[in-house]
């Protein structure tokens, strides 16, 4: 279970109108909190539902409505819809990578034995972005 660790008085004071635009990779408890905080003829993108992936019955949102009353505009999208461009991204970015522009950042844990506590890591933020087991 999810809990939403956010007041009326902090989205009342950032979002005064309602959140306008909403990028969810979430879903659950987190679009139903966004679903009760967007603005009139917001918008919604949903590339993702982590929080749904591993459960047995994907949990239900309970206040759909809020897209009709509110006149909410959701749409999806899926990395397969950009595919096609994949090589064309390699050749932009390599270079960049090769060049020093661009820089990424992994923890490398060595050995299988090292997965719970890298997991545990990424989870609780004591990692970089990408988190790496490599097993030898």
């Amino acid at each position: 279970m999810y809990t939403i660790f956010c007041s009326v008085s902090i989205v009342d004071r950032y979002f005064p109108e309602g959140i306008d635009i909403y990028f969810d990779n979430v879903g659950g408890h987190m679009l139903e909190a966004a679903l009760l905080n967007m603005r009139r003829r917001g918008r919604i993108v949903v590339a993702g539902m982590i929080s749904q992936y591993e459960l047995d019955e994907p949990q239900g949102i309970k206040n759909l409505i809020n897209i009709i009353y509110k006149q909410i505009h959701v749409d999806a999208f899926t990395v397969y819809d950009y595919y096609h461009l994949y090589p064309k991204f390699l050749d932009t970015i390599l270079p960049y990578v090769r060049e020093g522009k661009i820089a990424y950042v992994e923890d490398i844990a060595i050995g299988i034995e090292s997965g719970p506590a890298a997991l545990e890591a990424m989870f609780t933020g004591k990692s970089a972005d990408e988190q790496v087991v490599l097993v030898c």
